[in-house]
């Protein structure tokens, strides 16, 4: 198959709401090019804040706000669009995932969703697995323990009757269009979704004694979610026959679908406020000793199985720098990097994907707390801690990577970074020393490409598989590649590392 078949002028025009936990945006992508030498170019046209604040006593997310800057978003692409003589195509939606609201029959969200950060899920994990052995959960659904993971979330709901979960991307979806859809791979992470067949663990819900229509029906990555509601095409400027596609709407899924791998078997590091490394399968691995790992599979675009692990990530940085510019240092972020790569190997390391480091709060404390309690001595000196950080991470990237090479029996041959944590190049230099594989970073747009590519092959621009969409970014982006350091493979020979 052809790589491209771009549209007969000017190329076409997707608009993708890319939302994370902490920041959003609305950015055009514009794919053209002859059919083999595709290449997509990003605009960003809307950007955001986003985090969770304190409402109705809990963490929850302000949906009004979010949703009206998506809204203000789409208005700023169209406005973009039209200035060049372009239509917007289509319209995908990616978020973190997780979290949901609750919609009932007259279509009214009925309260602000909760965040996952919010410690509501901790008490019902116990009532949970009293009612569904927790092996019997993972040979159902290959899903890694995290203890507000949506099934136990919604254990915590005082009633659900007449009610409906949407979560995130599909909730903004169906406040575009009307349509009520549960897009697939962000369906595999609630903890409800069958890893083998892909429709929904109707048993459990049984279980649970939860709604059987408490999710609606599930949509693949390309299909068509609906159009534009008319007071929606009103408020953007959009022709109400816009339509909203379904993508990897589990940002990680989209990310991955933009990893620019050439080779086969590949690692990856989605790495953002949190780390997502794994690899890449065509079948899910539901061993116990895969669960005792708590290493997830979750689905990506094309039915192919994202068997990962959750790290920490880079919340643990931004976490203390919003410390330090309270207490009045504020020094940018090359500052605090370039005083870290000075320091020595060998410092302290913790376990950056402790839930002991998932609510907000004083991190630098936290992290000087968590390296006490193993003994060792940090300092309360930014560039130590941020080094801390930072080695840990690619620390926990190694193990990660090695355990998923053992238990799906694959052996990688590089490590793709993607997001924002691409652009970190003491991070990346890191994880190179210590996984022993040459690093790819980049694209740090991963997330908007793949939402974009996904996009573009549904309405006939692109097509073939994810080998075809990576080679789009491949020719699209130019990565920098990171070798283990010479020192590195020293201290790994001896058996240092």
């Amino acid at each position: 198959m052809s790589t491209a078949a771009p549209a007969p002028d000017a190329g076409s025009v997707f608009a993708a709401v890319d939302i994370g936990a902490s920041s959003g945006r609305v950015i055009l992508g514009r794919v053209a090019g002859s059919p083999g030498g595709a290449r997509a170019e990003l605009e960003t046209v809307h950007r955001f804040p986003n985090g969770v604040k304190g409402l109705d006593g809990g963490l929850r997310w302000d949906f009004d706000a979010l949703f009206a800057e998506v809204l203000t978003g789409l208005a700023a692409a169209a406005t973009a669009a039209a200035a060049r003589g372009e239509c917007i195509a289509s319209i995908g939606i990616d978020t973190w995932a997780v979290d949901y609201g609750l919609v009932n029959g007259a279509g009214e969200l009925v309260a602000a969703p909760f965040s996952y950060r919010d410690d509501r899920s901790r008490d019902a994990v116990a009532r949970v697995h009293k009612k569904l052995d927790p092996a019997r959960l993972y040979a159902t659904t290959g899903l890694q323990f995290l203890p507000f993971n949506t099934i136990y979330q919604l254990a915590t709901e005082p009633g659900l009757d007449g009610l409906q979960a949407l979560l995130i991307p599909d909730l903004i979806g169906f406040l575009l269009t009307g349509q009520r859809r549960t897009e697939a791979t962000n369906a595999s992470t609630t903890g409800l979704f069958d890893a083998v067949a892909g429709e929904w663990a109707t048993e459990f819900l049984a279980a649970l004694g939860l709604p059987n229509n408490l999710f609606p029906p599930l949509i693949q990555p390309g299909a068509t979610v609906g159009a534009l509601l008319p007071e929606v095409a009103e408020r953007t400027g959009l022709p109400a026959a816009t339509k909203v596609v379904a993508v990897g709407s589990h940002d990680t899924a989209s990310a991955v679908a933009a990893v620019p791998a050439a080779e086969e078997n590949f690692a990856y590091v989605s790495s953002g406020t949190w780390s997502l490394v794994g690899v890449e399968l065509a079948h899910a691995v539901l061993t116990e000793a895969s669960r005792a790992a708590n290493f997830t599979n979750e689905r990506g675009v094309d039915g192919t199985i994202r068997y990962l692990r959750n790290v920490g990530g880079l919340w643990l940085l931004s976490e203390c720098q919003r410390i330090w510019a309270a207490e009045g240092y504020q020094p940018a972020l090359e500052e605090l990097l370039d005083a870290a790569a000075t320091l020595p190997t060998g410092g302290p390391v913790i376990n950056a994907d402790d839930p002991y480091f998932i609510a907000p709060d004083n991190m630098p404390d936290r992290i000087r707390a968590a390296v006490r309690n193993t003994g060792a001595v940090l300092s309360e000196r930014p560039a130590h801690i941020v080094r801390c950080i930072l080695d840990s991470l690619a620390a926990g990237y190694a193990r990660t990577i090695a355990d998923a090479e053992r238990l799906a029996d694959v052996h990688v041959g590089v490590v793709h970074i993607v997001g924002g944590g691409s652009q970190n190049r003491l991070l990346c230099q890191l994880t190179a020393d210590a996984t022993g594989k040459p690093v790819v970073a980049g694209p740090v747009e991963a997330t908007a490409l793949g939402n974009v590519l996904v996009q573009a092959r549904a309405a006939g621009v692109l097509s073939g598989g994810l080998g075809e969409l990576r080679a789009v970014v491949r020719a699209s982006q130019q990565p920098a590649e990171y070798v283990p350091s010479p020192v590195a493979e020293h201290q790994r020979a001896g058996g240092a590392l």
